[in-house]
């Protein structure tokens, strides 16, 4: 008989879990990250985790409010932020709980037995549910740490990881910077309201005029420029792009905009069928991780001075208030608007395609 010895690999895993979780760095000490029952063993590990992704990036709302003098702001910024990270989940799980058109035959309702749904590349401690939540919550925030394997979600439920982080990582955000991407898109939500009563518009009492406008559209062009330029690049190269895909067809597309947004995000999580373990991916990825983490501070910190240096100017009856529910449902209207208009073409070329062709029997 064979006897087979197997080497577990051990250490200060929850050392390392809490600074993974808390700092939203996400590289975890097991390969298989949070999925892995040393890093991430219940369902109550489960929830402190995501607990502790969000702790310090909701806090940075609050905290907005407290120091701009007007708390309610701070709620109101924080609220839009809820509303995205809900509209993820539910539609991630929804996705995940549907049964795969392509095991005809095959029995993927929830029973006493089975999860139902798609089981692929999940725990089974964690189930559709808890799995589509982390995906959701890691993505929202600039963590990167995963419980179920992206990969392997079906095409509508892979989009939202995606799309979390093509808005900018302004659902929450990370430690450090990611409260700024969210500001911005505030600017640009207190300047259409602007323009809709017809006045100059102000935000904090501050005037936002030409240059403020122009520094927030070009924060706002650099991040698909640096995502989409490397994705077009790597698709016309088949031999040295696309020779590292575990999937071709639109899920190999979604794998390298998946890799490109992930590292331009500051996200860290992957897709986990393409090998970035080529000269190509990992100078590419190296640059555009760079420019993602280092071009785009450049615009918000000409827009910091630009209002740094403007007086302030009081409140009157024409001034749109950012403490409201209304403006709550304009912001979020903005962020939703802006990512579908600028990333839909790509998107329509890679998950929304894979799922038309799932329902037609064609899998990659």
């Amino acid at each position: 008989m064979t006897v087979t010895t197997q080497t577990i690999a051990q250490g200060p895993v929850a050392s390392q879990e809490a600074i993974k979780m808390l700092g939203t760095n996400g590289g975890g000490f097991t390969n298989t990250n949070s999925a892995h029952p040393f890093e991430n063993p219940t369902p109550l590990s489960n929830l402190l985790e995501m607990v502790a992704i969000f702790l310090i990036p909701a806090g940075f709302a609050i905290t907005l409010g407290q120091m701009t003098g007007s708390p309610r702001h701070g709620w109101a910024v924080l609220s839009a932020m809820v509303l995205l990270w809900f509209a993820g989940t539910a539609t991630c799980y929804w996705a995940e709980s549907q049964p795969n058109p392509l095991l005809h035959g095959v029995d993927q309702h929830v029973s006493a037995t089975q999860a139902g749904g798609n089981m692929e590349g999940k725990e089974v401690r964690f189930g559709i549910t808890n799995s589509a939540l982390f995906a959701t919550v890691t993505t929202d925030a600039s963590c990167g740490a995963v419980n179920a394997m992206h990969d392997s979600f079906m095409p509508l439920g892979g989009i939202v990881p995606l799309v979390n982080m093509l808005l900018g990582e302004v659902v929450f955000g990370g430690v450090g910077a990611g409260l700024y991407g969210m500001l911005v898109f505030v600017v640009l939500s207190v300047f259409i309201a602007g323009l809709m009563v017809g006045r100059t518009p102000e935000y904090l009492g501050k005037k936002i005029e030409a240059y403020d406008v122009q520094m927030a559209m070009l924060y706002l062009l650099i991040f698909p420029l640096i995502i989409l330029g490397f994705t077009a690049v790597t698709v016309v190269m088949p031999n040295i792009g696309l020779s590292s895909l575990a999937n071709h067809g639109p899920h190999g597309l979604s794998e390298i905009l998946y890799a490109y947004t992930s590292t331009t995000a500051n996200n860290g999580s992957a897709f986990a069928g393409l090998n970035a373990n080529t000269h190509w991916y990992n100078y590419s990825l190296s640059v555009a991780m760079f420019f993602g983490r280092f071009m785009m501070a450049i615009p918000m910190l000409a827009i910091a001075g630009s209002l740094a240096g403007k007086k302030i100017v009081p409140a009157s009856a024409g001034t749109f208030p950012v403490t409201t529910p209304l403006f709550t449902i304009l912001l979020t209207s903005v962020i939703a608007i802006v990512g579908a208009l600028t990333f839909f073409p790509a998107l329509s070329l890679a998950p929304i395609l894979e799922h038309l062709l799932l329902r037609s029997g064609a899998a990659y």
